[in-house]
């Protein structure tokens, strides 16, 4: 298959359609690699994985392994992982307590942890002039930026580039309306990290977050599923669902049910699908709950929260949050091909359990690989990579309610849920940075 990454980024992005080559060129992927989620925002941490000084966690974002660290200040730093020595990566496992000091585990280089140069095992031995002078001597190095937003972490590799508020603007209210899901409004990451890898780009899973239309078909057989199990099993006179049944009967409703889910699109790719009415909408509130954030928000912002709860809120191009379930994915693209998804469960402090099993039992049941769910779309979506292979029509159709209008609007944009003006609205960000990154 030819590449276009030599083309203008443009053309990889038309109105109402996406070139294959944006999916699977590997050559296009190592571009976005360096030129997307660089000048992108990206979420790394929660704050709650980092208890006290000196505790961290590591990923790879874009093929860049980086140390989430909480530092002697009380700040939440972000560094690369290497030492700056031999670029040995300081910590491999997952998450952990590094103590007063960070300790390179290959020659024992040590750093404060603000990962400024602490002790040199032989300094004697060097020229300490031309040590405090190369860029060894100089201690870690910071990505470009970070900023930490209601106990979100998160960075822009790139040292310039498009400010975090500018980056999320409106979208920011829905992390707003998770957190305020607590009366203090404090989250806690619980419950441990589901992961699944695919054989897919990770464009497909953010798309299809925001495709309200495949349920219909795709999820058909397990929706009817749960709800022929409930009523065959109903105990007579119960009108309150099981936790499970009321997560699951949505996805056996049809085609009016998802197209009356209000929507928006911010700049920059973000959405919200079901800001009015979502398959969450009618989760019971525990005793005494509503009267907790009533005390602590204020009977209008209480009802603000309680009363908007979407199906799919995507902070582009990492995370998609759900407020009412208190759940979160998180999409880590590793090649042209593959692609990492995780479901985080959060605590909300001084709530009732019942949110944290919602979450719990929600991401078990819709994203874990063995749900009775995930599995319809993990093949649909190795089946579209595979499937876009072939040589046929090079073009990704994304028509469905495309109006004209919608290439000159600015601000916030609203349509109904069954639009795919969410999807064009991801790959016109895409393109716009891709194009900018490609001409600086």
């Amino acid at each position: 298959m030819k590449s276009i990454v030599s083309t203008a980024a443009g053309d990889w992005v038309r109105p109402d359609s996406v070139h294959r080559s944006a999916y699977v060129d590997r050559d296009v992927f190592d571009a976005e690699q360096r030129r997307f989620f660089g000048a992108t925002w990206n979420f790394v941490a929660h704050d709650s994985q980092l208890a006290k000084p000196g505790s961290y966690v590591t990923l790879d974002l874009a093929g860049r392994p980086l140390l989430v660290l909480r530092e002697g200040d009380g700040s939440v730093g972000v560094f690369y992982n290497r030492c700056a020595h031999k670029g040995t990566k300081l910590y491999t496992d997952e998450a952990g307590e590094a103590g007063r000091m960070l300790r390179c585990p290959y020659h024992a280089w040590t750093y404060k942890l603000d990962g400024s140069p602490l002790g040199i095992p032989l300094r004697r031995d060097y020229d300490l002039q031309a040590l405090t002078d190369c860029e060894a001597g100089r201690g870690l190095t910071r990505v470009g930026a970070v900023r930490n937003y209601r106990g979100f972490v998160f960075v822009r590799l790139d040292a310039q580039g498009v400010g975090f508020d500018d980056y999320f603007g409106a979208s920011l209210v829905w992390l707003d309306n998770m957190a305020d899901r607590s009366p203090t409004g404090r989250l806690q990451v619980a419950g441990g990290v589901i992961r699944n890898v695919m054989r897919c780009n990770w464009k497909m899973y953010l798309e299809n977050i925001n495709d309200s239309v495949h349920p219909v078909s795709a999820h058909e057989s397990a929706g009817k599923s749960a709800k022929a199990q409930w009523e065959e099993s109903r105990p007579p006179g119960q009108a309150a669902l099981p936790m499970a049944v009321e997560q699951l009967l949505p996805f056996a409703s049809g085609y009016d049910f998802f197209e009356g889910m209000d929507a928006e699109v911010y700049p920059n790719g973000h959405s919200a699908m079901g800001v009015s009415v979502s398959s969450h909408s009618a989760y019971a509130q525990p005793a005494g709950y509503e009267e907790a954030l009533n005390a602590a928000h204020g009977p209008e912002r209480t009802r603000e929260i309680l009363g908007r709860s979407p199906q799919n809120v995507v902070l582009y191009p990492s995370i998609a949050i759900k407020g009412a379930p208190l759940a979160m994915r998180v999409i880590r693209p590793l090649a042209v091909d593959r692609t990492l998804v995780e479901a985080w469960s959060f605590r909300a402090e001084d709530a009732p359990d019942l949110l944290l099993q919602r979450a719990l039992s929600y991401n078990r049941l819709v994203f874990s690989p063995m749900s009775i769910l995930a599995h319809d779309d993990v093949h649909l979506f190795e089946a579209v990579q595979q499937g876009l292979q072939a040589d046929a029509n090079p073009w990704v159709s994304l028509h469905r309610s495309f109006d004209p209008a919608e290439l000159e609007a600015t601000g916030t944009q609203h349509c109904k849920g069954t639009s795919e003006l969410l999807m064009r609205n991801q790959h016109r960000a895409w393109s716009r940075f891709m194009n900018t990154m490609e001409a600086e």
